[in-house]
């Protein structure tokens, strides 16, 4: 018999009871059991920003500003419109 595991990404929050809180409801009926994968960041990881930052100036990315290396224009491609 094959069974299928579906994946259904959601935000929400941790209290101080360590139960956690869901942003928006589940899309599924229940009652039934479902299994849950927790990803979540330390506070000391540096955020997008912070990452953002090393790398502009980190020297292994200096080839990044060579001439040889700016190869698109402006002009290059299509715009992309989201229509949400």
């Amino acid at each position: 018999m094959e069974t299928h595991a579906y994946a259904i990404e959601l935000t929400g929050t941790v209290d101080e009871s360590h139960q956690l809180n869901l942003d928006s409801p589940l899309p599924i009926k229940g009652p039934q059991r479902v299994r849950v994968i927790v990803m979540y960041s330390p506070e000391d990881e540096p955020d997008e920003n912070e990452w953002m930052h090393a790398a502009s100036i980190n020297p292994a990315f200096l080839w990044l500003s060579e001439p040889e290396e700016d190869i698109y224009t402006l002009t290059d491609g299509k715009p992309y419109h989201d229509e949400v």
